[in-house]
């Protein structure tokens, strides 16, 4: 796996940035609309499965990184929780919720083999790239 230069080069934030325009869509073409509660929280936890990504990664270290990951993680399992919210309630059919619950499970797998390519990497980050390159100089 290469090095990243700029965070939309990771595919995980790619799919997670799918799952979020998917889920900003169904929030604004269902009744969900109306559900605000349910509407904030499933728009908030897609988006942060995006911007953790984009957090740990700003970080400049694999140690962060991987802790922003985990979260990253977990907010796509709790997007999961709440599209089964979504299709009890009946906003959305079965066959909207398998592609959702699909592309969030994208986005959790993605995340993980993310996590365990930075774990076994002896690479530590860009930031302690630019320290060992300043104690060179």
């Amino acid at each position: 796996m290469a090095t990243f230069k700029t965070f939309e080069e990771i595919k995980a934030w790619q799919k997670a940035r799918m799952l979020c325009n998917e889920i900003y869509t169904l929030i604004t073409t269902t009744a969900l609309e109306k559900d605000y509660k349910l509407k904030d929280q499933i728009n908030g936890s897609s988006g942060s499965a995006m911007d953790n990504i984009v957090e740990g990664f700003g970080r400049g270290g694999n140690a962060e990184f991987i802790q922003f990951l985990e979260i990253t993680h977990a907010s796509a399992c709790e997007c999961q929780s709440q599209l089964y919210r979504v299709v009890d309630r009946k906003y959305i059919s079965e066959e909207k919720f398998n592609e959702l619950y699909n592309l969030a499970q994208e986005v959790r797998n993605m995340t993980l083999k993310l996590i365990q390519y930075l774990s076994e990497t002896e690479m530590k980050g860009a930031k302690y790239m630019l320290r060992e390159n300043k104690k060179k100089s």
